[in-house]
């Protein structure tokens, strides 16, 4: 008997969790936080008991292993991935910086007005 690839078995657990194709960290665990509460056995009469108890087990099965998928997930923090997520005033800041058009901090506006001869680190310290 063929087992599923780690890809469909994750799928499956997805689905089961009810999570997009991206979801953050913060936003699994809400979510099984969420369904363990909505299902769990203790919480339901004991006519639906054993439906309940399947139910709770499967989103357990489900959420051990996303984790353990997300625990062994190799992020990357190369500027260009770091990039695909920066937010709309990250962006902005980033493919602009300190030009006063864009950015009315007068910090920002002094810093733009100094000699650019030198390297930031030493502007900077003066």
């Amino acid at each position: 008997m063929n087992q599923p690839c780690l890809y469909q078995r994750i799928t499956e657990a997805r689905e089961i969790l009810g999570l997009s194709e991206e979801a953050t960290l913060s936003e699994i665990e809400l979510r099984i936080r969420t369904l363990v509460k909505l299902w769990h056995p203790d919480h339901h009469s004991d006519d639906n008991r054993k439906q309940y108890t399947e139910m709770t087990r499967r989103i357990l099965e489900s959420a051990s292993l996303i984790r353990s998928f997300c625990a062994n997930y190799r992020y990357s923090f190369r500027a260009e991935e770091v990039r695909k997520y920066l937010s709309p005033e990250e962006w902005w800041q980033d493919r602009f910086g300190c030009e006063p058009v864009w950015n009315s901090n007068e910090k920002n506006v002094e810093l733009h007005k100094t000699d650019r001869s030198q390297p930031p680190s030493v502007r900077m310290k003066s």
